[in-house]
């Protein structure tokens, strides 16, 4: 079986964030035929279509929409910013979404994970992105879920996932996208 690239992509951009903690443990326990590469989305200027519409692009978004055309599949890791997920992650995909006709998100598979200090554990972020991921055509997995609620409890003092409970659940939820990843990829 093939090797298959997951473009690991962290909706929140702070350096202690729990979302990238989650994203790095669950890289670290994937099955050996998914290879995780995380792309930092901190730095790319806001999409504005006057850039494409005057062949302005910035170099940046010329490289993340090779990097994102490039993969096989995308795990998207964020919080929870006001019910919804965060602007970095929203520009992120417009702009590989554009221009018109050229999205290079679609007819690959992605998958789903929320992260949340709080009892909610992110359930209005992951379905505003999972909203999103439809129309944007990311074959998005649909079970299992992954709310990650109350995750300050379950990190070390060295922001890693430390629970035991987490662990194993985040173990299912890998081995889930990585048969869905095979099942459904190109």
């Amino acid at each position: 079986m093939a090797t298959k690239k997951i473009a690991v992509i962290v909706g929140s951009i702070r350096k202690g964030s729990y979302s990238k903690a989650v994203a790095k443990y669950v890289a670290s326990i994937a099955p050996k035929d998914l290879s995780f590469e995380f792309v930092d989305i901190a730095n790319l200027p806001l999409f504005n279509q006057d850039y494409d519409d005057e062949n302005q692009v910035p170099a940046s978004w010329v490289e993340f929409r090779k990097t994102i055309k490039d993969a096989d599949g995308f795990l998207f890791v964020t919080p929870e910013h006001n019910r919804s997920f965060p602007a970095a992650l929203k520009n992120a995909l417009d702009i590989a979404s554009r221009p018109y006709g050229q999205n290079v998100w679609g007819d690959k598979p992605g998958a789903i994970i929320s992260v949340s200090p709080g009892a909610i554990a992110g359930f209005g972020a992951n379905h505003q992105l999972r909203q999103v991921l439809v129309f944007l055509n990311v074959l998005t997995m649909a079970q299992p879920e992954a709310y990650i609620g109350h995750i300050t409890a379950s990190l070390n003092d060295k922001n890693e996932v430390a629970n035991e409970g987490l662990q194993k659940f985040l173990k299912a939820y890998v081995d889930a996208f990585d048969a869905w990843v095979n099942r459904v990829s190109k």
